[in-house]
């Protein structure tokens, strides 16, 4: 989206300049939820890690400062039986196929662009061009199209594509996976003794804004309730009945506001004062109101349902700050400006990964079984990179975007797990 950051559920994504969503992580473990062991060890990590060869072929090319956050690789053959290394629920359900071909199509649009020419200009990876991208994402629509199973559409995948994967946080491979969504909140145009906490429109004059900017204490006081004192006043644009609500849209980029008369519209990110997000769950941990390890987004919503004047102590912590606009029902948008999709759209840091490009990722991620309980599944999934987020930093972080609503905030929540992270790439003819 255009906005802040997403991750562990609504803390785990900040301020992104261009964009949306991410995660400032809570750095803390996550409780293990009911997981299923697909397969072997040997299938589950060693066959997903870059190659000791590549590592180190890496290396010798490239000095320390200046190592590429992607190696190229031939694309890896499934385990026999490892369902998990395909992404088969596209052919199980029509609405993924059309989500993912959507996904697609609106890459292809970004990459038509003018922003798109000057971001591909200078990327630092030899052979991954703006060109060669569109003509991935072309080809594999069309085998996207034309094959009949998942395990088909691997086997053309092998046949004609490479890929380039992360390098990681450990220059294995190993990524970082947390999960954003789009909330949605009851909200009011109009404060009343009900909506009181607001988020606010850019102001007209941001630009000229001295530096340092005003903290958020400063621009909205400590209670969330100060702003027509200062450089705020008048830009109010929604109102909110919790002083958390605005606080997570704020973290998430956008929002699904549900208003009294029974209409509902959206926000989106517009703007951010020029400080780092600080993660009050991180702070809970330090000041030792929440234990180190298996903190999770419900357990810090639970905190702070129990302890609500603490909000006042926390939130002003994090002196960041970030402004919206009304899209009027349009979807959350990513850092390209194009329309996110559930379980198809990535944010990673920008500076290192291209832009609208075809992507595999691999990793746990809990989904809600028919029972109603949260259960984590290593899954491949065919994903575009369409954001950012000021907290998704270097080569080992993806945030995944799970949509919008309670259960997909429930996942967001709690979803933390390594995996890794591959670019589809048509071979170069030579």
């Amino acid at each position: 989206m255009k906005k802040i950051a997403a991750g562990l559920g609504k803390f785990n994504k900040i301020i992104a300049i261009s964009l949306p969503v991410v995660l400032s992580i809570l750095l803390v473990r996550m409780q293990s939820l009911t997981h299923q062991e697909l397969i072997s060890p040997e299938c589950q990590v060693k066959k997903w890690h870059i190659p000791v060869s590549l590592t180190a072929e890496n290396q010798n090319v490239f000095p320390q400062k200046q190592k590429l956050p992607l190696i190229q690789r031939l694309p890896i053959t499934c385990c026999q039986s490892d369902t998990s290394c395909l992404d088969e629920v596209i052919y199980g359900k029509i609405a993924e196929k059309k989500a993912l071909i959507s996904a697609i199509a609106r890459s292809l649009q970004y990459l038509q662009t003018a922003n798109a020419a000057v971001a591909y200009q200078n990327y630092p990876v030899a052979g991954i061009t703006r060109d060669r991208v569109i003509k991935s994402l072309q080809r594999f629509r069309e085998l996207l199209l034309k094959t009949n199973s998942a395990t088909e559409l691997h086997q053309a995948i092998e046949r004609e594509f490479v890929l380039y994967q992360s390098v990681g946080k450990d220059n294995q491979g190993s990524v970082l996976f947390t999960a954003y969504y789009e909330p949605l909140y009851a909200a009011s145009r109009v404060s009343t003794t009900e909506y009181r906490y607001p988020v606010y429109r850019l102001p007209p004059d941001f630009n000229s804004w001295t530096k340092p900017h005003p903290t958020r204490e400063e621009l909205e006081g400590a209670d969330g309730l100060q702003s027509a004192k200062g450089k705020l006043r008048g830009l109010e644009l929604f109102w909110f009945r919790s002083r958390l609500e605005p606080y997570l849209a704020q973290i998430q980029g956008s929002a699904k506001l549900q208003l009294p008369d029974g209409t509902q519209t959206t926000i989106g990110y517009a703007g951010n004062t020029a400080y780092n997000y600080k993660s009050i769950g991180r702070e809970l941990v330090n000041d030792g109101k929440l234990p180190q390890e298996g903190v999770t987004m419900p357990i810090i919503l639970d905190y702070f349902q129990k302890h609500p004047q603490e909000l006042n102590i926390y939130i002003p912590r994090d002196r960041s700050f970030v402004f919206f606009q009304e899209n009027h029902g349009e979807p959350a948008q990513g850092s390209i400006n194009v329309p996110l999709t559930a379980e198809r759209s990535i944010a990673t840091d920008k500076s290192l990964m291209p832009p609208g490009a075809l992507a595999l990722i691999r990793a746990s991620i809990p989904f809600v079984n028919p029972t109603g309980k949260m259960q984590e599944r290593i899954i491949s999934r065919y994903v575009l990179d369409q954001d950012t987020g000021g907290a998704i930093k270097g080569a080992g972080r993806v945030d995944y975007f799970l949509g919008t609503g309670k259960i997909a905030g429930d996942r967001a929540g709690v979803t933390v797990s390594n995996g890794q992270l591959f670019y589809l790439l048509l071979k170069s003819k030579n």
